[in-house]
């Protein structure tokens, strides 16, 4: 197996589709292709990917995200929110602003290191002036680093908790700038207290890579006079409530008249 390979792995029921990333001796690192996760193994547990079983469930959850929203088109015109995405894997990035043109949404993508993004959010919200704002990448929670609600036990939750105090530095609001953070795993809690609409993960699981975006659309397309429907909302993501919560707001979409 080569650098580029897709895997799955014995030890965990090959439940999850990986992408050989880089290989050091016997230890292959690995990138979850669909979740937002790093992984290594050694090379007696991996098992080559053919793409002959769609083991993650992928095609039914890419048809259901995808199914677009019916709006009245005869007499109303609509202004979805604008997105600025911030994440910290160029891979992940790309598919999502891949789902947000498919959906019509319009998208700013840019790739920045976890714990770069606090040091640059604030001139990016004041040039690009979104509506919704994603800061996502990869995280984890070290269970041997302390208990699930010790910041400091995981990987990048305290960049995002930083990122997210600049943004609401920029702008206080929750719902004049809809805020969507965190990756697998992240603190949840100290994302929402820092100032996030949505967070992961409520009961630190992976999350998909494309969940962040499936908030962000679904807030772009949700009226800006109406209370969202919060559980219909985080119930459209892959994991639910497992992977993501939030509180409930308005939306950012405006309705106009005549068409």
């Amino acid at each position: 197996m080569n650098i580029g390979d897709l895997v799955t792995r014995t030890s965990h029921d090959n439940d999850l589709i990986f992408k050989i990333i880089d290989i050091e001796g016997d230890i292959y690192y690995l990138k979850g292709m669909n979740v937002r996760l790093y992984a290594d193994s050694e090379k007696d547990d991996l098992n080559p990917y053919t793409g002959e079983l769609d083991i993650e469930n992928e095609e039914s959850f890419q048809e259901r995200i995808r199914e677009k929203k019916e709006v009245e088109r005869e007499d109303y015109f609509y202004l979805p929110g604008k997105v600025l995405h911030i994440d910290g894997d160029k891979e992940y990035l790309n598919r999502c602003l891949k789902y947000y043109e498919e959906m019509n949404i319009a998208s700013l993508g840019m790739i920045k290191k976890e714990e770069e993004i606090a040091d640059a959010i604030y001139d990016l919200l004041e040039q690009y002036k979104p509506n919704i704002l994603v800061i996502t990448g990869h995280d984890a929670f070290y269970k041997g680093k302390g208990k699930a609600n010790n910041l400091n036990a995981y990987k990048n939750s305290k960049y995002f908790v930083d990122a997210i105090k600049e943004a609401r530095r920029y702008e206080g609001s929750h719902e004049k700038l809809i805020i969507i953070a965190g990756a697998c795993q992240s603190n949840y809690e100290e994302l929402i207290k820092a100032g996030a609409n949505f967070a992961s993960s409520p009961k630190r699981i992976n999350i998909h890579a494309l969940d962040p975006a499936i908030i962000a659309v679904k807030m772009s397309l949700s009226d800006i006079n109406k209370d969202i429907d919060l559980k219909e909302i985080i119930e459209s993501t892959k994991y639910g409530s497992s992977g993501i919560g939030g509180i409930i707001t308005k939306g950012t979409m405006y309705t106009g008249y005549p068409r």
